[in-house]
């Protein structure tokens, strides 16, 4: 893809659909359990003792809006205690690279926004 076509304004209705799968894909829990399933399959209290930060809610809603979304999979173990695993997709493996990617942006990063956040606090409004 060239720099033009990323750079050049979507049209009303595309931006729409493109803004949804944006909401889904980029908010801040989705990227930590894509990232966390990219290293295989997790039960539940996995990924909430890897997300520090998620509560249990927001954890179960983040893997069912990705469930529905078609990026992870749910399975559901009949044994007893219940188990049930979650994975990435096909679909949900696409999105791996660019979430990985991100992060480490993030995290080469992070002095860098530490130093802008710090010099603008710093101003006199």
């Amino acid at each position: 893809m060239t720099t033009s076509q990323v750079r050049r304004p979507l049209t009303p209705p595309t931006a729409c659909e493109v803004r949804e799968v944006l909401d889904r894909v980029g908010d801040k829990w989705s990227v930590h359990v894509i990232h966390m399933l990219g290293t295989g399959t997790h039960r539940f209290s996995e990924l909430r003792r890897g997300i520090d930060g998620i509560s249990q809610r927001m954890l179960t809603v983040t893997l069912r809006g990705l469930e529905r979304d078609g990026l992870v999979t749910r399975t559901v173990h009949p044994v007893v205690p219940p188990r049930v695993d979650y994975a990435l997709t096909p679909l949900g493996e696409t999105l791996l690279d660019t979430v990985c990617a991100l992060i480490g942006w993030a995290e080469a990063h992070r002095s860098d926004i530490d130093a802008a956040r710090e010099r603008y606090d710093a101003r006199e409004e």
